[in-house]
């Protein structure tokens, strides 16, 4: 009761000891997808099931109706899941580099990346400010945080023990906050085989329609549930004669 009241806000997440040396994956897997294929997602794990069971699937071109010959009027595509190799264990080793900093706290300026990158390099290029001549500068995706690497050993140091440090950018003075940054070694990482529920691959598709055609004419074909299809989440095309690569995130 002696104590004067204070407002505190508590930022962060709360989580228990025996956590807190835990990584936390998100896998974004890179699936080459030839030419003549598709990836069909469902909204349902079991309608994708049913379509892998049947295989085969004669799939009706509805602007072709026009033409006498009916083979002409179809097409069969084969229907396949889509089997990836996921992370079941993985072990890093970190070690704190000696000519990189992280570089954190900037200020939200009217000036594009490139110009706060300049601003960065030219002050902790300087000795007088306890750096040296910068190789390298880049900011991190999506963290608002840029790393220096140094030509020099042992400049990085220094800098971490001061922890923040004021620097002159368009004007004015700004406190930034220097930080460690951590080079991770994969050490061990194990694989299990692992199929997407949702998704699967069509393959054999003929270049008989524009893309788009095709596209609106497989997810039509496939969304029936006459012919044990559901609702289409998302569907991905690659006609004949050309590659891709799908990117796979976690569900």
């Amino acid at each position: 009761s002696d104590l004067p009241e204070k407002k505190m806000v508590f930022k962060g997440l709360e989580a228990n000891k025996e956590d807190m040396n835990k990584l936390m994956l998100t896998p974004r897997i890179r699936y080459p997808l030839p030419g003549g294929s598709a990836l069909i997602t469902f909204e349902k794990a079991e309608v994708a099931q049913r379509i892998i069971e049947v295989k085969e699937h004669m799939v009706e071109l509805s602007c072709w109706e026009e033409l006498e010959d009916l083979d002409q009027c179809r097409m069969r595509v084969q229907a396949a899941p889509v089997e990836i190799l996921l992370p079941s264990a993985l072990e890093i080793r970190l070690t704190q580099s000696s000519r990189n900093i992280l570089v954190s706290d900037l200020p939200s300026l009217d000036i594009t990346e490139e110009a706060l990158l300049d601003k960065l390099e030219l002050f902790f290029s300087k000795k007088k400010n306890g750096g040296s001549e910068v190789e390298s500068r880049e900011f991190l995706d999506n963290s608002g945080q840029v790393v220096l690497t140094f030509t020099q050993d042992g400049v990085a140091e220094p800098l971490i023990e001061k922890g923040h440090i004021q620097v002159p950018i368009v004007g004015g003075k700004y406190k930034v906050k220097i930080s460690p940054y951590m080079n991770g070694e994969i050490t061990n990482l194990q694989l299990q085989p692992s199929r997407c529920p949702r998704t699967v691959l069509l393959s054999g598709i003929p270049d008989v329609l524009a893309e788009e055609s095709m596209k609106d004419t497989l997810e039509i074909h496939f969304q029936k549930a006459s012919r044990g299809g559901g609702e289409v989440d998302t569907l991905a095309y690659v006609p004949a004669g050309r590659t891709g690569v799908a990117v796979l995130v976690e569900d």
